[in-house]
């Protein structure tokens, strides 16, 4: 998707990794956060529709609550969720709202996404925030998400939105600029892939897990979005 193709979107799904809205101590880095707002407001000012699929709820609830969450149980995890959701939507709302943006929460199950009569009610409630002129925040909703019913990361769950709401574009922002051959972090000569037409299993070869403490995905989950949403008609 080039920056020519970005401009012409009309929907567009942008997905947060934890990795680029937390910082190192665990709290929510809100210069960042207020940067992507800008963005945010440049797109609709071209007449873009912008959904947010927004990770960083559980990092933030561990740090408040004081839970080490790669020890903690399902339990401590959802409490940490619950506490983190409230501080996360909330900065969303202040940063969207210094460009007069409104913001709504929207907090999804893999049976929302996957079972008729549920995926119907959430593209009703999506759609209707954005005929409201309102960016919906939208987020696994891990206070109730058990262990083998859930995505896991919210790479997929964005590919996932990008379908309920028939969106012709969905970026994965991340800490690492594209697909390589390898991680670059771990071999110099990594080959930068510039696009691919299609996905198939070598190159889900390539693609490793997440390379940060913060992170729950990598760039395995990004390419299976990605492929979901191709497969959709959404350029990712």
């Amino acid at each position: 998707m080039s920056k020519s193709d970005l401009n012409q979107l009309r929907r567009l799904v942008i997905k947060i990794g934890s990795s680029l809205l937390i910082d190192a101590e665990g709290r929510l880095d809100r210069a960042w956060l207020q940067s992507l707002s800008d963005d945010v407001a440049e797109l609709r000012q071209k007449g873009c529709e912008v959904l947010i699929v927004s990770s960083g709820a559980v990092a933030v609830g561990s740090e408040t609550l004081g839970i080490d969450r790669h020890r903690a149980r399902l339990e401590g995890l959802q409490a940490a969720a619950a506490a983190g959701q409230v501080q996360l939507v909330h900065a969303y709302q202040d940063a969207l709202a210094t460009h007069g943006i409104r913001a709504a929460q929207i907090l999804l199950t893999p049976d929302d996404t996957e079972v008729k009569r549920r995926f119907l009610n959430a593209r009703g409630t999506l759609e209707k925030l954005l005929e409201h002129d309102v960016v919906p925040v939208i987020n696994e909703n891990d206070t109730v998400a058990t262990d083998e019913l859930r995505y896991g990361d919210n790479d997929r769950l964005a590919a996932r939105v990008a379908q309920i709401v028939m969106a012709d574009g969905l970026i994965l922002l991340s800490d690492v600029d594209g697909l390589y051959s390898t991680d670059p972090r771990a071999d110099s000569s990594a080959e930068f892939i510039q696009m691919l037409t299609s996905i198939d299993d070598a190159h889900l070869a390539m693609a490793g897990e997440s390379g940060t403490a913060m992170g729950s995905g990598g760039m395995l989950t990004k390419l299976q979005a990605a492929r979901i949403a191709t497969h959709a008609g959404c350029a990712t």
